[in-house]
Formats: structure tokens, C-alpha cells, sequence
């Protein structure tokens, strides 16, 4: 198990490899498609985003509402190739992580090679236990979207598996390959 603090550096992208299992530590954000497009709308204007993208990491979540004496509602990863139209200029322009679940998109790899990005998968079904590792939750923009405004998120240990790296590695194809060989 491998600790790592966000924001993340090239170093640290680099230093991960498909099938490491994390745990991150530090400053995330969450944000989803109606987000992602808004981000995007702004990066296309020329304008600024509404929190310093470079080096951090993006969590596909859109969180239930928070109950009386707990910091966020549950907190589960969602699938993320509905941010896959937007997730290229995103990198491009500084982002080194994205959590979600299910694979990624060839335009979104290849912008993850070129500036060294990493995708994390995140347990499905465990957005309860995911919470935990929230230690505060405030959101910085569109509070319109409710459960899919952009959130900062302040986590500790929060589980996680480097599903596609930097470098090539994608855990994806290697469990694929892996199970082909132990079932034939």
C-alpha cells in the first residue's frame, strides 16, 4: 500500500504504477459531467477556473446529502467516461489525477501519457465507507448542480487502486490478460 499526498507532482504521478493500491492523503476535488463541462466552457473562454487545477485530483462523486453531525453524505465513485469529453483539456491544462470507476477513453490516456496524469479507480457500492476518509467538505462552485457542485474535499487515507498510470499500465487489460491465462 502505497501513501500519497495530493496535490500530486509529476514525481509522485510517475512513481505509480497500474494495480498500486493508495492511499491519498490531502486536497481533492469531487466534480462530475455538468461540472466538467462548465470547467471546460471556462478553460475554452481564456477565463480562470474556480480553484487551481494544476496538480490536483478530481473525484467522479456527486455525494447524497450530508446527514445531521456527519461531514459528507456518502461518497461513491461514478462511472467515468461521461468526463471523458472533457478530461484531456483538463490534464493538459494541469490536472495529474481523476477518480471514478470503469475504463477511460483512448484521448484520455493519451493526454495522461503526454502530461503524466494517473486515473484511480474507487469501490463502487462502498460510498458510505469512502466517506470516512473525508475529513471536511465545502464547495467552491456551482452550487446549482446540488450533489454535482464542485466540492473541496480535505481526505485522509482514502482507498484507492491506480487502475491506468503514466506510463502505459492499465489494470484494465492486465486483469483481463491475467484471468484469461489462470481459466484456459
Amino acid at each position: 500500500m502505497k501513501r500519497i499526498s495530493a496535490p500530486l507532482t509529476d514525481s509522485s504521478v510517475e512513481d505509480l504504477r497500474a494495480g498500486d493500491e493508495v492511499l491519498i492523503s490531502g486536497t481533492i476535488y469531487t466534480a462530475r459531467d455538468a461540472a466538467h463541462k462548465r470547467l471546460v466552457e471556462l478553460l475554452k473562454k481564456g477565463e480562470n477556473l474556480p480553484f487551481e487545477i494544476g496538480g490536483q485530483i478530481i473525484y467522479y462523486a456527486g455525494p447524497t446529502p450530508t446527514r445531521p453531525g456527519e461531514i459528507i453524505g456518502s461518497a461513491g465513485p461514478t462511472t467515468s467516461y461521461r468526463m471523458d469529453p472533457y478530461a484531456p483539456l483538463l490534464i493538459e491544462h494541469g490536472l495529474k489525477g481523476m477518480i471514478g470507476k470503469g475504463q477511460r477513453t483512448q484521448p484520455v490516456l493519451s493526454a495522461m501519457k503526454k502530461f503524466k496524469a494517473v486515473y484511480f479507480a474507487a469501490v463502487g457500492g462502498a460510498g458510505a465507507l469512502i466517506s470516512r476518509a473525508v475529513k471536511s467538505s465545502s464547495i467552491v462552485a456551482y452550487e446549482d448542480l446540488g450533489p454535482e457542485a464542485v466540492r473541496k474535499l480535505e481526505v485522509a487515507d482514502f482507498p484507492a487502486i491506480v487502475a491506468q498510470d503514466c506510463h502505459g499500465g492499465d489494470l484494465f487489460v492486465e486483469g483481463v490478460k491475467k484471468y484469461s491465462r489462470s481459466v484456459l
